[in-house]
């Protein structure tokens, strides 16, 4: 299944139908074309639809899209089965070929280019000179061949003029190395006498069809034109009168110019192209008379004009068209004279030889140059070769001719093979894989190959025993011959054997049940196209010629009259004897195809005729090739293949199996959705009966995808997430690393240069300080301003209670505000910056506890009532108080202390949540925090402070007999508060700071109290 088609471009694969019948083949088709998908599948075969306009499907990213893919993975396209040969001939060392058919105008020289391009972008990988100059000379032979061999018909405008096999041969590395060009039934079939078919030529007043050489000549310069007595105006010459310019002649020219140099054409071999060119056209314009007893040249001009051009004797040419030479039995040569209806003859027959002869040497020379030379398996492997062959498909016309029928022959030889080798293939395949093979029905044309080459009974037989009899051999007496030797034949009638059938004339037509359908030939014209009308004479006449292009055309010429005793072949059986031999060449390849198919006769982008459609349908076999592939399986693959494609159905095969195979995992997923009946398992493949199973799969599949592309992107993002994560990391990891180095070399440095200096005591201690704030910025400096107050609150506590209290909940976050949700009643229109907010419980002179709330502002402290909406029970100013003692024990003890010395004993209540908090720490921290940096001292700039010294008392009852504790307003009450304490208990801090003033905050929104009657030190904060 294609992976980037949906069902509303139809099915990408005709064996996929449900339903094998011509209207669902139809409509299937119709749909395709008209969504603008040209290309579909039948297996491995590509049918094509003409398109008859520019498609962008053929650029780099299609190609780059196809290259190294699996036929399936990707909509159809040549590209893909291009690939799938490709990789035949280089993975299995397998040669393979290629196989284009179809009607004139149905894009098969187009498909050949496509298919050539694709081999050459994908080869050569490392750009070798000599491997390029030999895909280049592959590429530019294209363009040549197509000048010398394609014509404008009344059904298209570059129509094939012959058939072409083109092998390419590739080294062991897949690289192409040379190959080899056949071509097949150029104007000895397509040439001859008048024709009035559908197909032909514009021109009907000669034997030659007008190839793209005139244009090439219509688009030379008028020097060249002039040298070769020619003009510019192809209605001046019989062979081309009836024939229409192109609008495109001088680009053209200058293309197959640049092409014949690419190749390697001289110009001496160029300008004898075009000499040959101009003879054939003024051989066209050559007229005769008669005047009852001989026959005579009208006009010597022509003749003088030829005779330049191919460096030949100018009666040498008028006699050879006017006489014949012939050898009697007893060795003496007389010359026979023409009619004037056998020189019209022997002049016709004498420039399609000279232009099949001329387009035989530029193959050979083009030949010689791609072919692979120096070539030694010892040495270079291996030789691959992968073949193209481009070649007409079926004709049936109004009127069907000599040349319907070898075609047509040559269309029974290559389906017959198709057959055979699908049907080979499919056998191998199911003995390959152990699953027992069915008998499939099919047609066999062998017994229609048979009844028209089999010796001495089949049709060509006949025709060349009437082409050999000596005497006067007619048309219709060869008729009568088929009729009497094949009167029994299923396959062969005609009006003597069918009187009834008004279809066919008397003495005219006969009719070949061929595979595609019935066709009716008019007999007329089959002795005299079969026979070889060119005399010796003119071989003889172009081997003596001063030009050695032309002489090295014509080598039977060499023999004398006297020395020709063996009659030519005909031109039936030298064509039967080529499609032998390339059917041969075929038959050892593994094969792909390409069928064309011609949408409609108006070279419409838009219009699909269902008629003319089906008709090429039937004719091309590929029903037959649908049911021959859906004998038995309409699908198979590898377990690998559809494990990976289908294995996202099924949970216990995503996304990888813990199976012991990948059959068990398919086998499971065939189970899971119930298709046990509907498949075989081989031995290496799955096969499966029904298309039906394939797209409920496909369904399944495609409502899943999105959702692991959601899975994948996500995971990729993250991937390149931490990617990126990891690499700032190394970055920062070197750049602090880096940092580190060089602040360490310049310390190095220093100590280099004052390694002789006697160090200072002074100096060492300015250093480590400089060190300690140094490494203090550091730290700080990464603290988000959010956390700064709460930083330094416990910086405060840490400096006041450090070594002094076990547990001051230095651990936890620090709230500040226990009472964020409760309404205070304070006083109104005061502002009020809020410290610290909590409750405690307040103890009597009763013994009796009660609850209250305390809230401390940058001004006052307020004891509130709780269960009065906290009302404002008493109110103190914050500086009346002069210090604060807490115990170094775990009790939440707390003492602040006034200059009236009406001191206030608070006990925390610890938090709800977790009883085990200590919220003496945060109190002490917040408290000393707002005074350090709010209380200015004198003689200092303002936002300077001084923290006095401050005692811890060993037991609660050295705290309840603290006198005093003040904060001093000069340096000499101070001094002499130190000494009063100092006497009672030792100081264990004394410490000054000078620090920036900060605008009034908030340090503190207090904890939960509790009361603790735990026994300790007293801590004194002055």
């Amino acid at each position: 299944m294609s992976e980037l088609e949906g069902l509303e471009f139809g099915k990408s694969d005709f064996v996929l139908l449900d339903e094998v019948t011509m209207e669902q083949f139809m409509e299937n088709l119709k749909l395709r074309f008209e969504k603008g998908r040209i290309y579909t599948y039948i297996g491995e075969v590509v049918v094509s639809v003409n398109p008859y306009r520019q498609m962008d499907i053929y650029g780099k990213d299609t190609i780059d899209a196809y290259r190294g893919r699996e036929l399936y993975e990707n909509p159809p396209h040549l590209y893909a089965v291009s690939d799938a040969a490709y990789k035949a001939m280089k993975r299995r060392a397998k040669d393979s070929c290629i196989v284009i058919s179809g009607e004139s105008g149905a894009g098969k020289t187009e498909a050949s280019k496509y298919i050539m391009q694709y081999i050459a972008a994908i080869t050569n990988p490392c750009q070798r000179a000599e491997v390029e100059s030999v895909k280049n000379v592959l590429l530019k032979s294209n363009c040549v061949l197509e000048a010398f061999g394609n014509a404008k018909t009344n059904r298209n405008d570059n129509s094939s003029r012959f058939g072409k096999y083109m092998d390419i041969n590739f080294n062991f590395n897949g690289d192409p190395t040379g190959g080899h060009i056949n071509n097949y039934l150029l104007e000895k079939v397509r040439g001859g006498g008048q024709d009035d078919r559908e197909d032909s030529t514009p021109e009907q007043t000669g034997n030659l069809h007008r190839s793209k050489k005139l244009y090439l000549l219509r688009g030379g310069s008028p020097e060249i034109l002039e040298s070769l007595h020619l003009q510019n105006d192809p209605a001046v010459y019989a062979y081309t009168k009836e024939g229409a310019t192109s609008n495109n002649d001088r680009s053209s020219h200058k293309a197959v110019m640049s092409a014949l140099e690419v190749i390697g054409f001289s110009k001496e071999e160029v300008y004898s192209i075009y000499q040959i060119i101009a003879s054939i056209l003024l051989l066209g314009n050559i007229q005769f008379e008669s005047d009852g007893e001989s026959v005579q040249i009208l006009g010597l001009e022509a003749v003088n004009h030829i005779s330049e051009l191919t460096a030949t004797d100018p009666e040498s040419i008028c006699k050879s068209l006017l006489y014949r030479t012939v050898a009697t039995g007893g060795g003496e040569v007389i010359e026979k004279g023409h009619t004037e209806q056998d020189a019209c003859f022997g002049r016709d027959a004498f420039a399609k030889a000279l232009y099949e002869r001329l387009f035989g040497w530029i193959v050979a020379r083009i030949n010689s140059v791609i072919e692979v030379k120096d070539y030694n398996p010892v040495l270079h492997g291996k030789n691959t070769v992968i073949g193209v062959l481009d070649i007409y498909g079926f004709e049936i016309f109004d009127n069907n001719s000599f040349e319907q029928f070898c075609i047509n022959y040559c269309n029974e030889k290559l389906q017959q093979l198709f057959i055979e080798l699908i049907l080979r293939q499919e056998q191998d395949e199911y003995e390959r894989e152990s699953i027992t093979w069915q008998h499939i029905e099919y047609f066999n044309n062998q017994i229609i190959v048979d009844l028209v080459e089999q010796p001495h009974k089949g049709i060509i037989s006949i025709l060349d025993e009437a082409c050999l009899t000596v005497g006067k051999v007619t048309d219709m007496v060869c008729l009568d011959s088929m009729d009497t030797k094949l009167a029994q034949h299923p396959h062969y009638t005609s009006r003597k054997l069918s009187p009834s059938d008004k279809t066919m004339d008397f003495k005219k037509h006969f009719r070949i049940r061929h595979y595609a359908g019935d066709v009716t030939y008019s007999v007329e014209g089959f002795l005299d196209k079969n026979k070889d009308l060119l005399f010796q004479d003119f071989k003889r006449l172009m081997y003596n010629s001063a030009n050695p292009v032309l002489k090295e055309m014509w080598p039977d010429g060499q023999l004398s009259i006297t020395e020709v005793t063996k009659r030519p072949l005909t031109a039936a059986t030298l064509f039967k004897n080529s499609i032998v031999a390339l059917v041969d060449k075929l038959s050892c390849k593994e094969p792909y195809y390409v069928r064309c198919i011609k949408p409609n006769e108006g070279k419409s982008p838009v219009l699909f005729d269902d008629a003319r459609c089906q008709h090429q349908v039937a004719y091309l076999g590929l029903l037959e090739n649908v049911r021959v592939r859906r004998a038995g399986f309409a699908y198979r693959q590898l377990y690998s293949r559809f494990l990976q494609r289908y294995k996202m159905t099924y949970e216990y095969t995503w996304p990888n199996h813990l199976m012991s195979s990948d059959r068990e995992a398919v086998e499971a997923i065939i189970t899971h959705h119930g298709f046990q009946d509907d498949v075989a398992y081989g031995n290496t493949k799955l096969f499966v009966r029904t298309p039906r199973s394939l797209f409920t799969l496909e369904q399944e599949r495609a409502a899943l995808i999105p959702i692991l592309v959601l899975l994948l992107q996500k995971v990729w993002r993250g991937a390149l997430a931490r990617m990126r994560c990891r690499r700032m990391r190394a970055i920062y990891a070197i750049m602090g690393c880096y940092k580190r180095y060089k602040v360490k070399a310049h310390f190095w440095e220093v100590e280099r240069r004052f390694a002789n200096v006697p160090p200072t005591w002074h100096f060492n201690v300015l250093f480590s300080s400089l060190v300690v704030r140094w490494w203090a910025r550091q730290i700080v400096k990464n603290i988000p301003p959010s956390d700064m107050l709460e930083v330094r609150a416990k910086v405060a506590a840490l400096t006041a209670l450090c070594g002094e209290r076990k547990d001051w909940g230095v651990s936890r976050a620090w709230e500040r505000d226990y009472l964020a949700n409760v309404r205070i009643s304070v006083e109104p229109n005061r502002s009020l910056f809020h410290i610290l907010s909590s409750s405690y419980p307040f103890l009597s002179l009763f013994n009796k506890s009660t609850d209250r709330g305390l809230l401390v502002t940058d001004k006052y402290f307020y004891k509130l009532e709780p269960k009065k909406q906290y009302k404002v029970l008493k109110r103190l100013p914050l500086d009346a108080f002069t210090g604060l003692s807490v115990t170094s024990g775990i009790d939440q003890l707390v003492v602040l202390h006034t200059f009236s010395q009406d001191d206030v004993l608070l006990c925390l209540q610890r938090g709800e949540l977790c009883p085990n908090q200590d919220r003496v720490g945060e109190m002490v921290g917040a408290l000393v925090d707002h005074f350090t940096r709010s209380v200015p001292q004198p003689g200092k700039p303002h936002g300077l402070y001084s923290v006095a010294p401050f005692s811890v008392c060993t037991t609660l009852s050295e705290m309840a007999s603290l006198q005093h504790l003040v904060v001093s307003e000069d340096r000499q009450q101070e001094s002499e508060a130190a000494c009063a304490l100092r006497s009672a208990c030792p100081p264990v801090l004394c410490a000054s700071f000078s620090l920036e003033v900060f605008p009034p905050h908030s340090f503190w929104s207090g904890s939960c109290f509790g009361c603790s009657h735990g026994t300790g030190s007293e801590l004194v904060l002055l």
